[in-house]
Parts: structure tokens; sequence; C-alpha cells
């Protein structure tokens, strides 16, 4: 079963031997293949709704893609149990190659009961986003090449406004900002990135922080608000 296994995922461009150490026994990698394999059919029947889609999809259980006409993928693409992805947006969701979506992340451009419609998210080659993280895209977000963002990141790129005492701040409306991660980041778990912050290229955001500014480049930053600790260079 095990070489069957092999020799199909060979074919859709996935090689076992380079995925699996010797620490992996046979029954360990027989029961991910065939894990593997449920979440690429799943794929297959999922991606003829997609705007574009190349190479290998894989679709794990319980995923919710809402509005796929607007969802553009590349090569190895990841869709863990659990997540949910509602594209409907100016911009769209498009994802670069060798891009995962963790378990129970939530990206949300738009409300799902109908409201002003947002702008969408943008996420470069080899990154990805962590298990039960929220992207609120309702303004632009960036995210670039090799990101890796960590369990439980939270990141918005709108405001309430609040400006005016005499009206509820829910009826005050949003006010949207672009959010940048550049690329070659590490975000760590629990981390929050708030509206219109750009976070240079090569920068860590250690766990726990709250990015209120922009960070330069190389930097490492922790805290609420997060502060530059020390520079990478």
């Amino acid at each position: 079963m095990l070489q069957t296994l092999s020799r199909a995922f060979k074919m859709i461009g996935l090689k076992p031997s380079e995925r699996f150490t010797a620490a992996w026994d046979t029954r360990a990698i027989c029961q991910t293949l065939v894990t593997l394999s449920i979440w690429y059919c799943r794929g297959v029947l999922r991606r003829a709704f997609f705007k574009k889609s190349h190479g290998i999809v894989l679709i794990g259980k319980g995923v919710t893609i809402r509005h796929s006409r607007h969802l553009s993928v590349g090569k190895n693409f990841v869709a863990e149990s659990g997540c949910e992805i509602s594209c409907l947006s100016s911009g769209g969701m498009v994802f670069g190659d060798n891009v995962t979506v963790g378990s129970f992340a939530i990206i949300r451009p738009t409300n799902n009961y109908g409201g002003p419609v947002g702008e969408g998210l943008k996420v470069g080659d080899n990154s990805n986003i962590g298990p039960f993280s929220y992207i609120g895209c309702s303004g632009l977000i960036e995210i670039g090449n090799n990101v890796m963002i960590s369990p439980r990141v939270s990141i918005y790129a709108e405001n309430h406004n609040f400006g005016d005492t005499g009206v509820p701040m829910k009826s005050q409306g949003v006010s949207r900002h672009r959010v940048k991660i550049e690329d070659d980041c590490w975000i760590a778990s629990n981390s929050v990135i708030l509206a219109g912050v750009t976070v240079g290229t090569g920068s860590v955001i250690a766990a726990g922080s709250v990015v209120t500014k922009d960070v330069a480049p190389f930097s490492v930053v922790a805290g609420n608000p997060a502060r530059v600790i020390r520079a990478r260079k």
C-alpha cells in the first residue's frame, strides 16, 4: 500500500522520500498519505470553482470557502481542516505557490451577512497563515514571500470610527488602512498587527506583541505597544 501511495503522490509532484525522515515508521507514513489523498480529492472537486488554480490543491475536513470565484491559488495550496476563507472582495484572494492556511484560521474581507465589500488579501510564495489566526482584510493586506505567521495571530486592516460621541460607535463605520508584511518575516504567536502598519523585510515580531506602527527592516520588536529590542543586522 505504501508503495502504491508513494507512486501516486510522485505523479502529482509530492515526493514522500523528501518529506518523511527515518523517524517516521511505515504505519505513520501510510496514515499521513491516506489523509493527504483524501485532501487531494477534495481539492480536485473544490478547485473547479476557483478563479485560478495551479498545481496541487489540498483541502482538509470542514473547510469553508465562500465566494470561491474570487480565489486564485498557486502551486501546492493547502487549506487545513476547519479553516474559513471568505473571498468576496474588490481585489480578491490571491495566494502564491506553497501557501498553507492553518486549521481554524479565519480570513474575512467582508461580513458574511452583507455590508460593504472589503479589499482583500495577497500572499506571496512559501508563506503560511498559522492555525486559529484571524486576518481581517476589509482594507488591503499584503503578505510577502517566505513569511511565517504563527498560531493565533490577528491582523486588522480597519479601525472603528469613534469621533462623534452623540452617535453609537457601532453606527459610525470604519476607516480602512493597508497592512503590508514584507518578505522573510516571522510573526510569532498571539501577536496583533493593527491597521496601517508596514512590517519591514526580515523582521521578527515577538510572541504577544501589539504592533501599532511601522517596523523597520531586520528589526526584532516586542511588547504592547511593540518596540524595537534589537536589530538583526
